[in-house]
């Protein structure tokens, strides 16, 4: 990956995200509750001098970049490439010991998309994004930003919460991993 901070932000909270549900390329929508993420999203994201956002076109977090956008002022581009993994036969059904076979690379359900595969596939929308005038945010999935902290060196089994804006620091030194640092509230919580 382009070694440039950027921000992330994974879409705001759905019914199957709060059921732990496979959603994968499925249009699920966001919840009361991830509409308010989104919106306390963009106030955490105020005066951080977000030049650009960068959003999967799938509904949840194309919803979430509109929110964001607005409060930010700043127009929205899409990338096809930022949409969520494919789990084939997974998707609908609850995450379980097949999730982490899927990340490790043991097994690639049906239909599904190899996390190898998906890693190419993260890295090679977050370095287009960075070619838009900084800082960026890039707004995408919880099982692509599990590739990218993969592709960041970091452990890639680690559930992203949604709704919470994460700065993304390149390393400070050749081989070491990415820094993450959450956006803190502006009300301190």
């Amino acid at each position: 990956m382009t070694p440039a901070a950027f921000w992330f932000l994974r879409h705001g909270e759905t019914d199957w995200n709060a059921r732990n549900v496979a959603q994968g390329n499925l249009e699920i929508p966001l919840n009361a509750t991830g509409i308010a993420q989104a919106r306390a999203a963009g106030e955490r994201l105020r005066g951080r001098g977000i030049a650009a956002i960068v959003s999967s076109p799938m509904q949840r977090a194309r919803v979430t970049a509109e929110i964001v956008g607005e409060a930010l002022a700043l127009p929205v581009a899409f990338d096809p490439d930022l949409h969520e993994t494919a789990y084939g036969e997974r998707e609908g059904q609850p995450m379980s010991e097949w999730f982490t076979d899927w990340i490790a690379g043991r097994s690639t359900p049906a239909g599904a998309e190899a996390f190898a595969d998906l890693r190419v596939r993260a890295a090679g929308a977050v370095n287009r994004a960075l070619t838009h005038p900084p800082p960026v945010l890039v707004i995408a999935h919880g099982g692509l930003f599990r590739a990218l902290r993969a592709e960041m060196g970091l452990e890639p089994n680690v559930r992203a919460p949604n709704g919470v804006p994460v700065l993304c620091q390149p390393p400070a030194a050749p081989g070491a991993p990415w820094v993450l640092v959450p956006a803190a509230h502006p009300e301190g919580f």
